[in-house]
Parts: C-alpha cells; structure tokens; sequence
C-alpha cells in the first residue's frame, strides 16, 4: 500500500525552521517520528488522512514502540513532536480536534545527571595547563575550560564567534536555542586563556575574527571532532561513566548549585527556559547535604 504524502507536514515543518527557529537536528527528529507513525499508520490502518487519525491509532502506535523496547524518554520525546504537529493543525484549522487530548506520558524514572567532582575537575585543569601545545592540545584545552567555565552547550561553543567575546566586561554573549541571546560571565584567567588561543590562531593560520575555535587545519571546528576530543580527555578522569561535552554543562551548573548559587542564576546562565530543567540540579545538591550529614552527625 502506498504510503500518504500529507502537505500539511511540510507546512510544519516550515513552521520549525523559520517561525521557531529550531536547529536542524531538532527538525530532522520532529520530520523522523512523523515519518514512523504514518508508516506505521499506513501499514495498520491504510490511513489516508490526517483527519482518520484517532486516540487509539495513536495509543497502538506508541504500544507498538513500547514493545519493540524503546526507552520512556525516547517515547516522551516523540508525543512532544506529535503534540506539537497537532496543535499546530488545529490552529491552522486542517483538523478540528487533536488526537493527543487525553495521550498520556509514560512516568520516566528520574536520573541525576553525570558530573565531574570537583577536585576531580580541579585535577583535570591543571593538566591540561601543563600539556603541550600542539593544536589537538590547545583544542583540548580551550574545549574543556570553556565547558566548564561557562556551561555552554556543544553546539554553542563551536559557533561562538570572536566578536560574541567582550573582554573589556570579561563575559561571552552566547546565542542559545531558538536564537535566545544570554550573557556568561568570565573571570581573567580565562580570557587570558582565550587570548592566547587567538594569538596562536592568528601566528599559525593568519586568520582573525569570525569563529573562535578552529581544526588543526584552522577550519571551524565541527561537533564529531570536538565530541571525541572532550571524550579523550574526560578518559582521564577515572571516576567518570559517561564521558561527553553535555557531563561538562552539568558539572558547571551542578558546581555552582553545591557552592550556594541561586537556582534562578544557574537556569539563566545555562539557557534554560523554564525552572524546570534547571531544577535537576537540586538532586545533587540534596546529594551532597545527605554525604555530608552522614559524615558529620553523631546520630547519622
């Protein structure tokens, strides 16, 4: 049976790129769950129309996931894109009703987000200030320092450009999702960091300006080179599991919760749009409260 070609589902997809401004990764997932439920709608119920699709179709979709083994995070995140498509036909007036009213989210069990220890992160610092200066070295360097320092997201660093860097106030203007602007702070020794590492660009490939972060060959730093190179040296530290740029985001916000930080600081220097994310980081700080009773109380 062929399967249906809906206009509508470029029309919001259009609606992604332009009106919301999601980035490319977002918009391929929103287009890839559409995508598997009307193949799977297709191959079940010969579904021809959007208006066809009901409550149920949409419950033995999701059933049909949960058996096949996919995870309640991964399930959530496609009713989050279903949810999104269907309001949006609604208020084009394409459907007049939306089959996701009364879908309910499976519960997730809730899992603190991996991060360094603090001397762990204080240990892995000083090593890299004494390695070498080849350019994976200075990538290294730069990469890790400045996850760390700022919180920034992968995406985040490797298009941060040199103009977004104010050194005279010593503090970065990131442009986070949906192109929402965001002041971090830097302290001195980390844009004197960042001046070497200007300095060394400019001397080894006579390049000035535009982006910040550059390959061995002085080209844009792309995501999978910077990806392995923070894996490789978070390898280093041996009490860490999962070893990715995003483990450095959380160290940074979960560093400054353990210190004191105001949860409305942290939710605007990490570019959350909500509390609710930011949130998490309560768990740890909770975490820590809970070590430290344990140690110190007689009772405990």
């Amino acid at each position: 049976m062929k399967e249906p070609v809906f206009p509508e589902t470029q029309s919001f997809i259009d609606y992604l790129r332009f009106e919301k401004r999601y980035s490319i990764h977002t918009v391929i997932s929103y287009q890839t769950d559409l995508a598997d439920l009307f193949s799977y709608l297709n191959s079940q119920f010969g579904t021809q129309s959007l208006k066809q699709i009901t409550q149920g179709f949409i419950r033995s979709w999701l059933a049909n996931l949960k058996e096949s083994g996919l995870t309640s995070k991964s399930i959530n995140r496609k009713i989050s894109s279903l949810r999104s498509f269907f309001k949006f036909l609604l208020k084009n007036g394409i459907i007049d009703s939306s089959p996701m009213a009364n879908i309910i989210a499976p519960k997730m069990s809730k899992r603190l987000p991996a991060f360094i220890k603090e001397e762990d992160a204080k240990q892995l610092i000083e090593s890299m200030n004494h390695a070498s200066e080849d350019w994976e070295s200075l990538n290294g360097k730069m990469l890790i320092t400045l996850f760390y320092a700022t919180g920034m997201r992968l995406n985040e660093l490797i298009s941060l450009k040199e103009k977004q860097i104010d050194f005279n106030r010593s503090q970065i203007k990131v442009l986070g999702k949906g192109n929402k602007e965001r002041i971090i702070p830097l302290n001195k020794e980390i844009c004197e960091i960042v001046k070497e590492y200007q300095r060394m660009k400019k001397q080894d490939f006579d390049i000035t300006g535009d982006y910040l972060l550059v390959t061995p060959k002085g080209k844009k730093m792309y995501s999978k080179y910077a990806y392995l190179l923070v894996k490789k040296y978070l390898s280093e530290v041996k009490t860490l599991d999962k070893k990715s740029p995003h483990v450095l985001r959380h160290t940074f916000a979960t560093h400054l919760m353990n210190n004191g930080a105001d949860l409305n600081a942290v939710k605007e220097l990490l570019g959350h749009s909500s509390l609710a994310a930011t949130q998490i980081y309560t768990h740890n700080t909770i975490e820590k409260l809970r070590d430290i009773y344990k140690k110190a109380h007689p009772k405990a």
